[in-house]
């Protein structure tokens, strides 16, 4: 090998020549990824969106309570979606670089393997990274909000009691009916009717509006009237201006609000309070959970290894790599069906938590090992006496 002196400051120069190819790699990478990450995320708002139908359909919400439920189901969607937009955006921008041959001049200038790879690697890391704040942060507050706003859907009187145009059975003998509703709640044309032990009330009035009244929720009925049959054969007839008839004998009590395992903060996953039962009972469910929010963000790094193996861990193909990326995409699928076996076994045994951190680390180093042992043949840049950079012989 040629040995060529150089002059001061050229090892500077090519420094930075190198941090310039580096931010090229990054940004290259990095286009695709975001890209494939929206694509993915748009997919999910759409299927959950269409599944939070029935908030329309049944509940008569609006199309905004709609919107932001959807929305809110997005932090929990972002464990599987980033490291499959991590995976695929790598895919896509490593194969066009390697086919176009400019990771290949990165080889021949002189870049070692690490220098060349660290670009997609900091990618993997920050949207770990950012993966790990979601699940810690973000993802228990959005689905705490979620779920209070479903919790209100479902108890909404004005939604499951009263339909425009329909009559509305509810328990304890309670019919309810009426012609339209406006915009701002205002009941038109209200007909109810309520069937006891001591006979049939029925009430009609021209408007009317579900309110509460010292915490009770009403339906404050104006310019109507009650008439009373009963069993005897009386009928009491009443005329009103305005009448509060009381809701909650006909509320629901069996439905209240309880977080799921998804809605806990990591403290409440990792130390339940043990003096409620359902926790007590579903102790290892919850630190399973909290595991699982901790281990997921190793896969955006396992899988972008696997599309650096796929792609840089080979030699130079001038017909594609497919082969290569079926290969490291079977590799990512069965790794994370493995990972989602394992999080349902941590459910019945604590030590099993452990392999939720070995699956995802243990295929990391396999495909980093076989990223490096494949050698690369490339050229040294040195400097001549004149300050050129010349490839070195051996």
């Amino acid at each position: 090998m040629y040995y060529i002196s150089a002059p001061p400051g050229a090892s500077n120069a090519f420094t930075r020549h190198m941090t310039l190819i580096e931010r090229y790699l990054f940004r290259q990478i990095l286009g695709p990824i975001l890209a494939a990450v929206a694509a993915l995320a748009a997919v999910a708002l759409l299927s959950q969106g269409l599944r939070g139908l029935d908030l329309i359909v049944e509940r008569g919400q609006s199309a905004w309570i709609l919107i932001k439920v959807t929305a809110l189901a997005l932090p929990q969607l972002m464990t599987m979606i980033l490291p499959i937009g991590v995976f695929v955006g790598a895919l896509l921008s490593l194969n066009r670089l390697h086919t176009e041959q400019e990771i290949v001049v990165c080889f021949a200038g002189g870049m070692s393997r690490w220098r060349v790879i660290s670009p997609a690697v900091r990618i993997a890391v920050f949207a770990a990274l950012i993966a790990l704040a979601v699940n810690i942060w973000v993802q228990p507050l959005a689905s705490r909000t979620m779920r209070e706003q479903l919790y209100s859907a479902r108890t909404d009187l004005a939604a499951t009691l009263v339909k425009e145009g329909e009559f509305v059975q509810a328990s304890k003998g309670l019919t309810v009916y009426t012609q339209s509703i406006d915009q701002n709640g205002l009941l038109k044309n209200l007909f109810i009717s309520v069937a006891g032990e001591d006979g049939q009330t029925v009430y009609t009035a021209q408007e009317g509006r579900i309110t509460k009244n010292e915490g009770k929720p009403v339906l404050l009925m104006r310019y109507g009237s009650s008439q009373e049959f009963a069993k005897n054969g009386v009928l009491n007839f009443l005329s009103f201006d305005e009448y509060a008839f009381d809701l909650s004998p006909y509320m629901k009590n069996d439905v209240y609000l309880r977080y799921k395992t998804s809605d806990r903060w990591l403290h409440e996953l990792f130390f339940p309070n043990l003096q409620d039962q359902w926790e007590q009972r579903d102790q290892l469910k919850l630190l399973a959970e909290g595991h699982a929010r901790l281990s997921a963000p190793l896969y955006n790094i396992t899988f972008m290894a696997l599309a650096l193996a796929a792609v840089v861990g080979g030699g130079f193909s001038r017909v594609g790599y497919g082969r290569r990326i079926a290969g490291a995409a079977g590799i990512a699928a069965v790794t994370r069906i493995v990972g989602f076996g394992i999080l349902a076994a941590c459910e019945d045994s604590a030590w099993l938590n452990i392999l939720q951190y070995l699956v995802p680390a243990v295929t990391a180093w396999f495909a980093f090992r076989a990223l490096f042992r494949q050698r690369v043949n490339r050229y040294v840049p040195v400097a001549s006496d004149q300050g050129a950079l010349m490839p070195s012989a051996s």
